[in-house]
């Protein structure tokens, strides 16, 4: 079971940027795709980005061109560079692993807290 583990949250004044790290324990090369969701207080979750195996990214309207994902397999890990962010971008943000085979499954991370804020 390969497990995620997101790092690089915290609190960023309005226009600033943050880089988000999801580190798998296992190789993410099996992943026919990751990405990103983001959930704030009483609101859905929202997909922000995601890259598949052969590395196409996608955003959500509200973020691209603020926004890259990208990865290294080599250090099975993913990234998320956040620049220009609003405080309507604050919120957890999941990092997940699609498994696409017999079945199809997600693996995620624990989540990371941004907050946008003066």
């Amino acid at each position: 079971q390969v497990q995620l583990v997101e790092s690089g949250g915290g609190l960023v004044q309005p226009g600033g940027s943050l880089r988000l790290s999801c580190a798998a324990s296992g190789s993410i090369f099996t992943f026919s795709a990751m990405g990103w969701y983001r959930q704030a207080p009483g609101n859905q979750r929202e997909l922000v980005a995601t890259i598949t195996h052969y590395g196409t990214p996608g955003y959500a309207d509200s973020v691209k061109g603020r926004f890259t994902i990208s990865k290294h397999n080599a250090n099975n890990t993913m990234y998320l560079q956040m620049n220009n962010l609003k405080p309507e971008d604050t919120a957890v943000y999941y990092c997940f692993g699609r498994v696409v085979g017999v079945t199809t499954y997600d693996h995620w991370g624990q989540g990371t807290q941004v907050t946008v804020s003066s």
